[in-house]
């Protein structure tokens, strides 16, 4: 019995390895192909009264955009057979506009990187849909959410040190981190295409995941379209704030003194803080609670960048303090958001469907924000301090976006006292019924006697 236990845990450890550490490569590898040029400056090259790392990062977004909202679609209904051959595509159509980017002079060479954002919108959804609705998905989810958080810096640390140490030139650093990165995308994607489905003791904890089609999509968003709009407009303004940290963050403070891989060192750190709180999830067995402790979690977390914000020029924090409690404070709610969150809300109130339609819904959403805000910046402040703008809009984000997961809350609790109604009428009902019966019976046996 004993023998059978320790084999039992050696599969499961195992298996987090290949589907969550397959999981984290893969994506990483995606951030590769999408955000090395945000290491690059681009000093004194401006389009249309545009900076072009402005008007790059807007290209590359808008295409990530319309890819966002072709997968709400797109992921809803997609099969397993075809998961592979969509992360083929994608990684190849991505490095192949890279090269356009280093091929092409400035402006034109934006259209590339327009292309590479339009090829890997879809890319975390697919990705996302070889893990869910499993019992260890919170583990399995924490582990490729930390990708985001550590690709990011790495990506840009990678990028510098291709510039400064390689002396590759701004434009052509991206193919050149783009051509390692393509086959290893592929090839990670074959790798996870090869997981076992889930399990039925998987199902009955966390609910079988389907596709959706349309009707179902805008029935499903009917049922549930407070909570849904709630969290939509939270996600907006989370997507928004970390959009401008990362890219954008080599222009709120000048690290010249630091290490090419301060980014990454920071960032590591703060991966493996978040990797520890959410990867306890997995022992909450219920899914409302975790739903409750995922909301707070957050809400603490929001407070508290609001807080460091709203007084950051009395407090005065060193620049890699400041970066790493900001880092925390924003990615704690946004990756909750992107990992488990959407996991538990579909296993716990039951829901026919799968993670990858909300993700898309709330990233096609919050990438519209970002479009709009980084217009708006070149458009009417364009002498903007980047660092102002940061600190104002994260002491906004973070008291908005607390009283609105503090109300989703709230509904939550709601609705899980109208399932506890309608369980306890319906127990009710059942048990008189049983009770008429047994009444019945007995009359009848006493009249017989």
């Amino acid at each position: 019995m004993l023998k059978l236990r320790h084999n039992s845990q050696i599969k499961n450890v195992l298996f987090i390895l290949w589907a969550g550490g397959c999981a984290l490569l893969c994506y990483s590898m995606v951030y590769a192909l999408r955000k090395p040029f945000t290491a690059a400056i681009f000093d004194d090259i401006t389009v249309f009264g545009f900076s072009f790392k402005t008007a790059v990062t807007i290209s590359q977004t808008i295409g990530y955009l319309i890819s966002k909202f072709a997968a709400i679609k797109l992921i809803s209904e997609l099969n397993h057979s075809h998961r592979l051959r969509l992360i083929s595509i994608a990684a190849i159509m991505a490095a192949g506009a890279l090269v356009f980017f280093g091929l092409l002079p400035a402006p034109y060479n934006i259209a590339a990187i327009f292309v590479n954002g339009l090829a890997l919108g879809c890319m975390w959804g697919v990705i996302f849909s070889f893990l869910e609705g499993r019992r260890i998905t919170d583990l399995l989810a924490s582990i490729l959410g930390i990708s985001m958080v550590v690709s990011s810096g790495t990506a840009k640390s990678i990028g510098l040190f291709v510039m400064n140490r390689l002396d590759v030139s701004e434009f052509w650093m991206p193919a050149l981190i783009g051509a390692f990165a393509c086959p290893l995308v592929i090839a990670l994607g074959w790798t996870l295409s090869k997981l076992p489905p889930p399990n039925e003791v998987d199902i009955s904890l966390r609910v079988k995941r389907v596709t959706l089609d349309g009707s179902q999509r805008v029935a499903l968003f009917r049922k549930y379209a407070l909570l849904l709009t709630l969290l939509l407009g939270g996600n907006l303004f989370l997507t928004v704030l970390r959009d401008i940290k990362e890219d954008f963050l080599v222009n709120i403070f000048d690290l010249t003194g630091h290490s090419d891989w301060v980014f990454a060192k920071i960032n590591t750190i703060v991966t493996l803080t978040i990797l520890g709180l959410f990867a306890m999830m997995m022992f909450v067995r219920s899914n409302k609670n975790a739903l409750f402790i995922l909301l707070t979690g957050a809400n603490v977390a929001l407070i508290t960048m609001a807080l460091i914000s709203a007084n950051y020029y009395q407090w005065k924090l060193p620049p890699l303090v400041w970066l790493f409690a900001m880092g925390l404070s924003l990615y704690i709610p946004y990756l909750a958001f992107q990992t488990i969150f959407f996991d538990r809300f579909i296993a716990d109130l039951k829901i026919q469907g799968n993670v990858g339609f909300f993700i898309a819904l709330i990233d096609a959403i919050g990438y519209s924000g970002s479009v709009v805000v980084m217009l708006s910046k070149e458009i009417f402040r364009p002498q903007a301090d980047w660092l102002q703008i940061f600190n104002q809009l994260s002491l906004f984000v973070g008291i908005f976006c607390a009283v609105v997961f503090s109300t989703s809350m709230i509904i939550i609790a709601g609705a899980a006292r109208k399932r506890r109604g309608r369980k306890t009428t319906s127990k009710t009902f059942f048990r008189q019924k049983r009770k008429q019966h047994s009444c019945r019976d007995s009359y009848k046996g006493n009249r017989g006697k």
